[in-house]
């Protein structure tokens, strides 16, 4: 019963008339899916080991191969779904946790799917971006200054650190590690070029990074893996994980078969072990405590970066936000419930948290209401679809979005969730030489610069549609926003009017 028979999730289908046996699907899958059978002469396919990342499918120079949903399955029960079943069987052969990577699939509201955005027509004509400027650039940081002059009358800047974004956009926290040596280098150099910002997450960074230290932004989380003075020093700003969507209430995972010689020292941990942080930091238990280091870290930088506190969106963040931002924070980060993961509890990522949507409205409200909503920025992330997402995000009172997911699928990811297992094919979520090496960072660097540079042309347009020509005076204005086939509850919360309103 240990190993009990469980249906396969996908089936790989073969087409015997243009399937030539050239192997290069059993080169391409690191699941070892495919074989060549000596005996038959022919390919064969053990669909029971697909994870459906399509590597095979669009490798195949003759279009052989498709993948489909296999209809070997239990009798139909909409009480006990084939998926509750499969994972009841696992659970009860191994007696371990189900680990699960990237987003939640189950089918909660995707809200931004429900608001719409306005548009000028008349009394508040549109502005066309081609023909006029559009201000796109963002500055995260406190803003709560008194506004000073010299003697010749000149505005003083008196500002603390700010992060100067061309765009509201950035890319989130995804830790050498749980991704290649080359998507962050892909990310890196985009980021660079796009004069915007990219995350280390709780991986530390390697040296051949600390190039890119102005477009960096380097984080402490509960584990403290590869803190060290020169990785704060290098980076553009500090960013303190308290929680992710992903897996809010836990610490962080990063299995052991990822922790390569590279990783091992860049993270400061031994190689081949599990690296797990521990769910809270050791040293914070209260808003003081998250104040102190928060100042630590400051007086170790000579004030000279930004500190930012990342947060889970749970029930209770915006009380948690208003803490935040009197601890002496410049900037809030919020990760929704959807956000991505390269490894989280399958319980965990499935039924933690709350929507972006619906925290980042009460955050940015109850700073409103606290008279305090300059003394920090927001940032959120979480399942950010689109440049209309962005849009969206930032109307409710964000200042600038992280993308996570967005930006792995422009390197070539396909979603197929196995990043735990260490065996993507498309060379991100993976630590293996051979695997690593077909992601190349030349091309994966021009795809990210070609999808921000799109997402921008398109928030500019979007803007100009609406009659507004800066972000700035877009941040915050719910007006330009209505909700469909939204309750009263939900609108409520939103700040928003119902379509028609």
């Amino acid at each position: 019963m240990k190993n009990m028979y469980i249906p396969a999730e996908y089936e790989v289908v073969r087409s015997a008339e243009l399937c030539t046996s050239c192997r290069l699907c059993e080169k391409q899958c690191a699941n070892e899916v495919h074989k060549f059978d000596e005996k038959l002469g022919r390919m064969t396919a053990d669909s029971s080991k697909c994870v459906n990342c399509h590597r095979c499918v669009c490798m195949c120079p003759t279009r052989a191969l498709k993948i489909v949903k296999s209809d070997d399955t239990y009798k139909l029960n909409y009480n006990w779904p084939v998926q509750a079943m499969n994972e009841v069987y696992r659970q009860a052969g191994s007696g371990g946790v189900l680990l699960s990577s990237m987003g939640t699939p189950t089918e909660n509201p995707i809200y931004f799917n429900k608001i719409l955005v306005n548009a000028s027509q008349v009394t508040n004509p549109p502005i066309d971006p081609l023909r006029e400027p559009m201000e796109t650039t963002v500055y995260l940081g406190k803003k709560d200054v008194e506004i000073k002059r010299d003697a010749q009358g000149r505005l003083k800047d008196n500002l603390p650190p700010q992060l100067r974004l061309t765009t509201p956009i950035m890319f989130s926290a995804m830790s050498y590690g749980s991704i290649s040596y080359n998507a962050h280098e892909a990310l890196a150099r985009a980021a660079e070029e796009l004069g915007i910002f990219y995350n280390t997450g709780e991986g530390g960074l390697h040296t051949d990074f600390y190039k890119y230290g102005r477009n960096t932004i380097v984080q402490v989380a509960s584990g403290r893996f590869g803190v060290h003075e020169q990785y704060l020093m290098t980076a553009a700003a500090i960013e303190i994980k308290m929680g992710q969507g992903a897996k809010p209430g836990i610490g962080g995972h990063l299995p052991g078969m990822k922790i390569s010689d590279d990783v091992s020292r860049t993270r400061m941990i031994p190689k081949g072990v599990d690296a797990i942080s521990p769910a809270p930091h050791h040293d914070i238990y209260s808003i003081e405590d998250l104040r102190q280091l928060i100042y630590s870290l400051k007086e170790a930088t000579a004030y000279t970066k930004p500190v930012i506190v990342k947060v889970a969106a749970v029930h209770n963040v915006a009380a948690i936000a208003s803490g935040i931002a009197r601890s002496g924070a410049d900037i809030i980060a919020i990760d929704g419930y959807r956000g991505g993961t390269g490894a989280a509890p399958t319980r965990i990522r499935d039924n933690v948290g709350i929507p972006i949507e619906l925290a980042l409205a009460q955050v940015d409200e109850r700073l409103r209401q606290e008279g305090i909503r300059d003394s920090v920025s927001i940032v959120v992330g979480g399942s950010i679809h689109s440049s209309a997402d962005v849009v969206k995000a930032v109307a409710l009172g964000a200042d600038a979005c992280y993308i996570g997911t967005a930006a792995l699928l422009a390197l070539g990811c396909h979603l197929c969730r196995s990043c735990q297992s260490g065996k993507c094919n498309w060379g991100i979520a993976t630590q293996r030489p051979d695997l690593v090496k077909r992601l190349t960072p030349d091309e994966g660097k021009e795809r990210l610069v070609n999808l921000v540079h799109a997402w921008t042309h398109e928030i500019q347009e979007m803007m100009g549609g609406m009659g507004i020509n800066s972000i700035e005076a877009l941040r915050g204005n719910r007006l330009m926003l209505r909700g469909v086939g939204l309750n009263e509850t939900e609108l409520r919360i939103l700040g928003i009017k119902h379509a028609g309103e």
